[in-house]
């Protein structure tokens, strides 16, 4: 594995630009935002019961996927 010190994409302070290290952030705002829209009363709980998991499973394949990172 290459360290952030060797690697030449990643300059001191700069943080990496890969697309695969905003997917669980964004997931993680999303996952609030059904439960708050369902608060609200403008999703359903039957949607909010289906869309969750989805939402963690694509999280969990991302985390999956970031061993292929060249710039880590």
């Amino acid at each position: 594995m290459i360290s952030h010190m060797e690697n030449p994409n990643m300059q001191q302070g700069k943080k990496c630009d890969c697309p695969h290290h905003k997917v669980v952030p964004v997931l993680t705002i999303l996952f609030g935002l059904i439960f708050l829209l369902a608060n609200w009363g403008v999703l359903t709980w039957s949607f909010v019961g289906w869309a969750w998991p989805v939402l963690v499973i694509i999280a969990g394949g991302t985390k999956l996927g970031e061993n292929k990172c060249k710039c880590c």
